[in-house]
């Protein structure tokens, strides 16, 4: 045993020096080299944790899946949050827990209505098509890039039962907003906060962390995101019902609460009465919901508590990287619509968005051509407009969807918009080469 234990340390030592080696000879930038949008930001722990779970061969969610549980909800200062393998599957299982009969008349059932925008991830839209419901596409603002709130009320029915809608790029929407509007009309409110861990807002009563102040939050953990674990998800929620859902449809909508590998935690495991089944019948395979398997690995679970540790820095270093390539492009605010935080809120950046003005003497295909070419790699916002896309080829406004009013931002977005990183691992010079690389094609 002893000589396991010290194989076991031995091989941890050795990933440790590796991992110090690879990093100690990354090469300084020069110009000229790739400047991504996002990329991970890891040291040893991380590369450690991964190596442990794996000596460990506990290969779906164990130890280190608690563990980081525990550390992402005391961060967001929530009582319960749940680890899942993407964000997608996150939105996926937000959406349908609000389609559970345990919710009574709240529930949502097809052909209910649920507010958001077009300008959106399809990660947002697509649960409410596939549950069958309708979603109700608002316009968005121009330069928060988040829903427009005086499109709330007009995009209001009868059938309406939820807001779904996205941090847009680490901006927190307003929050007060839209909370009043949902409290005021009974409406479900889920924040895909895929893009914004970190962010803050404040409705009157402090700074609470987006993702917790609706009924459901959602968090991605994928490369590009503030944290990773490579593929990786998670929901959150203060409400204890909620939260009973969202567990059972993660483990196959089942009705037992036993962490994977335990049994009979809470005693009554062959003395319960379910459904028209009969007596005493195993309660690990009673089902109260048709769910889905959508757990963490240990694995990614392993690289998330390294990850979660360094989540305050990281966010750090977007709104100060952030802040550099505005004020470092300020000048050129004569021909680009510069991105504005929110009101009340402390942003915590996934992006850079650049708007280009109707008086721009170059157009935004123009000057992402020209930033690629010197390095600097740019990305869409997203869909743009959803409603574009081929996937929406075969539905039909009035019935598959409705849009409230015109989407004439949303619109824009498809010709005028793109962004840039703000990661963490971008340097001072890499900042000032982007900023450069803005002066030179109007230069």
């Amino acid at each position: 045993m002893k000589e396991k234990k010290a194989l076991r340390e031995q091989i941890l030592d050795l990933v440790r020096e590796y991992t110090k080696a690879e990093q100690a000879g990354a090469k300084p930038y020069k110009p000229g080299m790739r400047i991504p949008y996002a990329s991970r930001v890891y040291d040893e722990q991380e590369r450690v944790n991964l190596v442990d779970s794996a000596l460990t061969f506990w290969l779906t969610a164990g130890e280190y899946a608690e563990q980081f549980e525990r550390k992402l909800a005391a961060y967001l200062d929530v009582p319960y949050a749940y680890a899942v393998n993407s964000g997608s599957s996150a939105n996926l299982l937000a959406f349908m827990a609000l389609t559970s009969p345990l919710l009574g008349r709240r529930a949502l059932k097809r052909g209910d209505e649920v507010i958001t925008v077009a300008a959106a991830f399809p990660a947002t839209v697509a649960p409410i098509l596939q549950a069958g419901c309708v979603p109700v596409f608002a316009d968005i603002d121009i330069p928060s890039y988040n829903i427009d709130v005086s499109m709330l009320a007009p995009a209001l029915s009868e059938k309406t039962k939820a807001v779904f809608l996205a941090h847009s790029l680490g901006n927190p929407f307003n929050l007060k907003a839209v909370s009043d509007f949902c409290a005021g009309n009974n409406l479900f409110l889920i924040e895909d906060n895929c893009d914004a861990l970190g962010a803050e807002y404040d409705r009157g009563y402090g700074f609470e962390k987006t993702g917790t102040v609706g009924d459901i939050g959602t968090s991605s953990f994928y490369p590009a995101h503030h944290i990773t674990t490579g593929e990786g998800g998670a929901v959150y929620t203060k409400n204890p019902q909620l939260a009973k859902i969202l567990l059972s449809m993660r483990d196959w909508g089942r009705d037992c609460v036993c962490p994977s590998g335990k049994d009979d935690t809470c005693g009554h495991r062959f003395d319960g009465q379910f459904g028209t089944l009969p007596k005493g019948y195993d309660h690990k395979y009673v089902y109260s919901h048709l769910g889905y398997n959508l757990k963490m690995t240990d694995m990614q679970a392993a690289v998330g508590c390294a990850q979660i540790d360094k989540l305050p820095s990281f966010v750090q270093k977007r709104r100060e990287n952030w802040l550099a390539i505005r004020n470092g492009i300020q000048k050129l605010s004569e021909w680009l619509i510069l991105p504005e935080e929110e009101m009340n809120s402390k942003s915590s950046p996934f992006g850079f968005l650049v708007t280009m003005k109707e008086n721009s003497p170059v157009s935004r295909d123009q000057m992402v051509a020209a930033l690629e070419s010197k390095g600097v790699q740019t990305r869409m916002f997203f869909a743009g407009n959803i409603t574009r896309h081929p996937c929406f080829a075969e539905l039909k406004n009035g019935a598959d969807f409705r849009v409230c009013g015109e989407l004439r931002n949303t619109d824009r977005l498809i010709h005028d918009t793109f962004w840039v990183g703000v990661y963490p691992g971008l340097d001072e010079p890499r900042i000032q080469a982007m900023v450069n690389a803005f002066g030179a094609v109007f230069r």
